[in-house]
């Protein structure tokens, strides 16, 4: 069994394509027809295939089976080497957590590395096994980024709709134990746009520099594609400036409630100050404190101070304190 093989497509040219075996993918030459490999790159078969049997130039090869990678395109001669990312829409897996995927690509050649599952080539396999596919190289990468950039719309959705939800507790609540979520959607959008950036100046280069094989309908779909790529872009900024708000607002209001606590604590403090004074001064075990013979010494103290209160309560209402 060979495990890093993924698939082998000789296109007809008419939607549909033919799968080939590994076997079968070492006896492929350019006159058998159009192709689209895709490997696992870490796998021994991609090294050995990309390395000994493709024929592409060494910096391609090099591109296609290096574990780091940044979104780029990179013109050789009249081939084109891209690497791009996609969402993670994997079982179990975050999907700021991008995937990259290596592409090369010439007039009758495609090659596709990737390590782990990525949903929008099975969706382009599918539509070639099902005779409803691209019909050209250059079609393939169209549909590739296509496919790639629509999918990331949910997410971006979902992050949207996540902060939304945010404002709207902090609104109608006092639940102020929100900033973990606050951080969490920060985080996926900064993420997601750190590497959506570099892929919007990949897609410019894909389309405006001057490769003959991908004609001009196909160079006004790409654009098209970054187009929506750049609306990503701007939704990720438009979430990042929502949350900072949002988090500003909680600051704010964590700041009143601490305030407004802190001003109870030294209404508080100030009554009971003087009232402290008092019953410490009168509470010393001396000789010659007022009224100590006295039998109704201690309720007549009492009085005072509720006086003494009475008359705070009434300062510190005429000053608007309370």
């Amino acid at each position: 069994m060979v495990t890093g093989f993924e698939h082998a497509l000789l296109l007809d040219e008419k939607g549909s394509a033919n799968e080939l075996t590994y076997e079968q993918l070492n006896n492929y030459s350019n006159k058998d027809g159009k192709l689209w490999v895709h490997f696992d790159y870490k796998s021994n078969e991609a090294i050995d295939w990309i390395t000994n049997k493709s024929g592409i130039d060494p910096i391609a090869i090099e591109a296609l089976l290096t574990e780091e990678t940044r979104p780029r395109t990179t013109i050789l001669g009249d081939s084109i080497l891209l690497a791009l990312r996609g969402v993670n829409l994997n079982p179990n897996s975050d999907p700021e957590d991008m995937v990259s995927i290596r592409i090369f690509a010439n007039e009758n050649l495609i090659i596709s590395t990737k390590r782990r599952n990525l949903l929008s080539v099975n969706d382009v396999v599918d539509y070639l096994k099902k005779g409803d596919g691209p019909m050209s190289i250059s079609q393939i990468l169209v549909e590739l980024t296509d496919r790639l950039t629509s999918r990331m719309q949910t997410v971006i959705d979902e992050i949207d709709e996540r902060a939304d939800f945010l404002e709207e507790s902090l609104l109608e609540s006092k639940n102020t134990a929100l900033r973990s979520e606050i951080s969490g959607i920060r985080r996926e959008a900064i993420t997601l746009r750190r590497y959506l950036f570099p892929q919007k100046e990949a897609m410019y280069k894909l389309y405006h520099d001057k490769i003959t094989w991908i004609n001009d309908y196909e160079k006004i779909q790409l654009r098209e594609i970054t187009d929506q790529l750049i609306r990503h872009i701007e939704e990720l900024d438009t979430i990042k400036d929502k949350v900072a708000l949002i988090q500003e607002e909680l600051v704010n209001k964590l700041s009143e409630e601490m305030n407004t606590k802190m001003y109870v604590l030294s209404i508080i403090s100030a009554i009971f100050l003087p009232l402290g004074f008092l019953t410490g001064l009168f509470g010393i075990n001396v000789g010659g404190i007022p009224g100590a013979e006295n039998p109704n010494s201690f309720y007549i103290f009492i009085g005072v101070l509720i006086v003494l209160v009475g008359i705070q309560i009434v300062i510190f209402k005429k000053k608007k304190w309370i």
